[in-house]
């Protein structure tokens, strides 16, 4: 298939498909549609890159903008580090301040979600030693049941719930960053190799080891989970 691409007097690109196809209307809505994610993304990334430049002279307010935009992302990487919601947010608390004060250090141009992925998976270990009994207890309010199921199959979804993030947290530290960062950070190879600043080798050994011993954990519990219910 053949297509150009021309560009009219006012900047808008259009897409020639020159493949006869019934479906070709869908195909020139895809592209264009594509494009515009591509010129949102684009205007995001300038957005974050003049908060970043503003943050890194000492504007707290623009730094306070960048972690409104990731603060997300940090809880769900320090919580599934963690496995206990205050924890969580001692450690979350704990990696936005040490990325204010290493801020002027970050290089523009590189990954800010990597960078601050980094400091989070740091900050929850360095929260873990510091109280190396896990409450438990506290998995619980992981589980958001299905607010259609009926009371067994919600019950039975929690408990799947508290079990995944106990085994998680029964990871070794290693493991358990490169599989948060990967299943919950939604990092690429690539990026959690940058993160953590292994060889992109060592994730992958990493994460095949940390799914096949969850895979060993978790098909007999929840076998027996499923057993209780028949």
């Amino acid at each position: 298939m053949k297509t150009d691409r021309t560009e009219n007097n006012r900047g808008k690109f259009w897409i020639l498909c020159h493949k006869p196809n019934k479906n070709r209307k869908t195909f020139v809505k895809y592209v264009r549609v594509e494009r515009k994610e591509q010129q949102v993304a684009i205007a995001q990334a300038e957005t974050e890159a003049a908060l970043i430049a503003k943050a890194q002279t000492g504007d707290r307010s623009a730094y306070g903008e960048l972690v409104r935009q990731h603060h997300q992302g940090v809880i769900d990487v320090v919580y599934r580090m963690c496995g206990d919601t205050h924890l969580a947010e001692d450690a979350a608390q704990d990696a936005f301040i040490q990325a204010w004060l290493h801020l002027p250090s970050f290089r523009p141009g590189t990954s800010l979600r990597n960078w601050l992925y980094r400091i989070a998976v740091n900050a929850a270990l360095d929260t873990l030693r510091r109280a190396p009994k896990m409450p438990f207890a506290d998995l619980e309010s992981l589980a958001m049941p299905d607010p259609q199921a009926g009371p067994e199959a919600a019950l039975l979804q929690k408990e799947r719930s508290l079990a995944v993030q106990k085994a998680i947290s029964s990871l070794p530290e290693a493991s358990r960053a490169v599989l948060v960062l990967r299943e919950y950070g939604g990092l690429s190879y690539q990026e959690i190799s940058s993160a953590l600043d292994i060889p992109l080798g060592t994730v992958m050994s990493r994460l095949n080891y940390a799914r096949d011993r969850l895979k060993e954990i978790l098909t007999p519990e929840f076998i027996d989970m499923e057993m209780e219910y028949v």
